[in-house]
């Protein structure tokens, strides 16, 4: 019996090239064509963009996205290289910061699970997202 291979994506992102948001949404798009219910590609996306915009503002430096389609949920992660710092965390944003500061609370509301996995060098920011829309939800 042959084993399925695991959809999968894996993208090197530019040190502070923030054209790779859009080029990270279009290439998770193209993954996800026909994966989970109503919505949730598009969560996916959104929560994608949050995660490499954050790697590159806030560490300057590459990044690696990688997205993985399991046959119960999609997991997407986004490792930088900086040393160890200060873990990212949720934090409420301020009036006068317009759309500045929602990113991870935005991952935190709609991802099913989420967190930060230190690695040798740098950490990686993940979430995941179930492949069927929430029955509550809808």
């Amino acid at each position: 019996m042959k084993e399925q291979a695991v959809p999968q994506l894996r993208r090197r992102l530019g040190r502070a090239d923030l054209r790779a948001v859009p080029e990270a949404r279009r290439a998770l798009r193209e993954l996800l064509r026909h994966w989970g219910g109503p919505g949730q590609s598009e969560v996916a996306e959104l929560l994608a963009s949050e995660l490499v915009t954050n790697a590159l503002v806030h560490t300057d430096e590459g990044a690696v996205l990688t997205a993985t389609v399991g046959p119960r949920a999609l997991r997407v992660e986004v490792r930088d290289f900086v040393g160890r710092g200060r873990q990212p965390r949720p934090r409420a944003p301020q009036r006068d910061e317009s759309t500045n500061g929602r990113g991870l609370v935005l991952v935190e509301s709609l991802a099913d699970d989420w967190g930060v996995r230190p690695c040798e060098v740098g950490k990686s920011v993940w979430f995941e997202l179930g492949a069927e829309a929430d029955a509550e939800a809808a």
